[in-house]
C-alpha cells in the first residue's frame, strides 16, 4: 500500500490519547476509535507511522497491533481473555524440568526458581514443578491466584500478557515482564533455557538464529506495550 497521508501526531483526546493521519483520529481494525491510555503509547504508534516510507509495511506496526487487539478483543470480552492465558500457566515451560542427575536441570534451576518464587511469593501461591514432560494441573488455589491478579490488569496489560505468555510458553515469565524495570532480554534467554542450552551443544542453525531474534523482537515490543500504556 502506498503511504497516503503526510502529517503523524500523538493528540490528547476524550478518554486518553490518539494517533492523527493528516488530522484525522485512526480507527481500529474493527472499526472502533484507537483511543490509547497514555501519552507515551500514542508517542510511540505514531513514530511507527512517521517512520514509513513511500510503501507501508504492515509487519511494522507492532504497537498498533496490540493496541487493535486491546480494544477490539480484550476490552469486549476480559473474562474470556484472561481464562485463554491461564492456559500458559497450566503448562508453564518453568515447571517442566529435565531430571535432578542432568546438567540441564542445573541450568533451569538456576533461571527458573528465582523468577517462580518471586511470583509465588507476590502471589501467596505455589507452582507445582515436574521432572520429566508428563503433564501435571497445577493446584485450583495457583489458578485462581493467578486469575484474581489478572482480573486486576486493563486490556492494555493483559494484551501484553497474552502475547508475552504466548511466545515464553510461560505466564510466570509473562507477568514477570510487567514488573518494574523488567529486561526484555534477560526474560527471553529464561524463556529459552533449554533452546540456548541445546545451541551451546551443538552449534546454532542461522535460521534458529534468525528466529530466536525475531521473536525477541516480539517480546520486547509487547514489555515495552506494557511499559508505555501505564506510562504517566
Amino acid at each position: 500500500m502506498k503511504r497516503f497521508y503526510k502529517d503523524v501526531a500523538a493528540e490528547q483526546t476524550e478518554g486518553g490519547w490518539r494517533v492523527t493521519l493528516d488530522g484525522r483520529g485512526i480507527k481500529t481494525q474493527r472499526g472502533a476509535a484507537q483511543i490509547v491510555p497514555s501519552r507515551a503509547l500514542a508517542e510511540a504508534m505514531a513514530a511507527e507511522w512517521a517512520g514509513q516510507g513511500e510503501e507501508i509495511d504492515p509487519t511494522a506496526f507492532r504497537y498498533r497491533d496490540l493496541a487493535d487487539y486491546a480494544i477490539d478483543v480484550v476490552a469486549n470480552d476480559p473474562a474470556a481473555e484472561i481464562l485463554s492465558i491461564l492456559r500458559y500457566a497450566e503448562t508453564d515451560t518453568l515447571c517442566y524440568r529435565a531430571e535432578p542427575d542432568e546438567p540441564l536441570f542445573t541450568r533451569q534451576e538456576a533461571l527458573w526458581e528465582p523468577v517462580l518464587k518471586r511470583l509465588e511469593e507476590a502471589r501467596k501461591m505455589r507452582f507445582e514443578r515436574v521432572s520429566g514432560i508428563m503433564h501435571r494441573p497445577q493446584p485450583a488455589e495457583t489458578l485462581a491466584a493467578l486469575k484474581t491478579h489478572l482480573e486486576t490488569l486493563d486490556p492494555f496489560a493483559l494484551a501484553a500478557v497474552k502475547t508475552l505468555a504466548s511466545l515464553a510458553a510461560s505466564l510466570a515469565v509473562g507477568l514477570s515482564a510487567l514488573e518494574e524495570g523488567a529486561d526484555a532480554e534477560a526474560l527471553w534467554a529464561i524463556a529459552n533455557a533449554e533452546e540456548d542450552w541445546q545451541a551451546e551443544q551443538w552449534g546454532w542453525e542461522w535460521t534458529a538464529e534468525e528466529k530466536r531474534a525475531r521473536r525477541l523482537a516480539e517480546f520486547t515490543a509487547a514489555l515495552d506495550f506494557a511499559r508505555l500504556s501505564r506510562a504517566l
